[in-house]
């Protein structure tokens, strides 16, 4: 068996409340490994968080996903406690610059220095550079929402601001207090998508996804004499609960591997990445998908 010398090391996981969410995915991964995890979780409709999940779609799609996304990360935690896992959660607006602060005091008091850093949560809107009754829709985009709209400076805002800022921000308060308290040891991974660098008919998630990996190879480059490694996993489709079932048997038939993803596909890899055993890896982008980007 392979020790990935995860134990007792405290992880900061943003974006985790959805229990088929990838946040989740990892979080669960990394309690099983032993490691102390803070779960961050933000939720943008609260006063829906209040309904009864008999109430819940019982079909993945748009309002399946918007659904428990709208939810408490208890089924998250109630699933890492069980294993006998640690964890604490908290919630916050990374869109919020003062947040990031906020998320590393509360973690330092209830778990200890963060060791690991996943930047996970994500802000996703379906925008063009077309008018809408123009666009070319995404197919994938019009299986599972309304045509996008014309990019605006709201829409590019928002995307940046949680995709980009807030993971630029993360990484930035990470490393202060790593080199304050002169540890030798730190992991940052980032999750981009495999869409990153051409990504019609999503411009502004894409295109905030594709300035995040920049800084995370700057990120690797200043922070590597600090023993820190950052790194990017790109996903390809991931079923957390968004893909209709026709949408998914339409993306799995153009995927080599003939199948989407599942968030504990994605969780390995962090897993990975985060383990004694890539101890010489970093400044990377691995394509996570069953094939479908090379």
């Amino acid at each position: 068996m392979i020790d990935t010398k995860l134990k007792d090391k405290v992880v900061l996981v943003t974006g985790a409340n959805n229990p088929y969410g990838i946040g989740a995915g990892i979080a669960k991964a990394f309690a099983s490994e032993q490691a102390k995890v803070f779960l961050h979780y933000y939720r943008k409709r609260r006063e829906d968080a209040q309904k009864n999940n008999s109430e819940a779609p019982s079909t993945p799609g748009g309002e399946f996903f918007r659904f428990y996304s709208r939810m408490k990360p208890d089924d998250v935690i109630k699933a890492i406690k069980k294993n006998d896992g640690q964890v604490i959660a908290y919630e916050c607006d990374l869109s919020k610059t003062e947040s990031i602060k906020n998320i590393y005091d509360e973690a330092e008091k209830r778990l200890g220095p963060v060791e690991i850093l996943v930047n996970n949560a994500a802000h996703w809107e379906a925008d063009s550079f077309l008018l809408s009754k123009e666009t070319l829709v995404n197919k994938a985009v019009e299986m599972w929402t309304s045509a996008p709209k014309t990019v605006t400076p709201e829409s590019i805002d928002r995307s940046f601001a949680v995709n980009t800022r807030a993971a630029a921000l993360m990484m930035a308060e990470f490393a202060k207090r790593h080199i304050s308290r002169d540890a030798k040891w730190g992991r940052i991974i980032n999750i981009s998508t495999d869409g990153a660098y051409c990504f019609p008919s999503e411009v502004s998630y894409g295109a905030s996804k594709f300035a995040l990996e920049g800084y995370t190879r700057s990120a690797a480059k200043e922070l590597g004499q600090f023993g820190i490694t950052v790194n990017i996993i790109s996903p390809g489709a991931v079923q957390t609960g968004w893909i209709p079932p026709e949408m998914e048997k339409m993306i799995s038939s153009q995927y080599p591997l003939r199948r989407v993803g599942t968030p504990e596909d994605i969780a390995d890899a962090i897993i990975f990445l985060a383990s004694y055993q890539a101890r010489w890896i970093t400044g990377q982008r691995i394509y996570v998908g069953g094939g479908h980007e090379m």
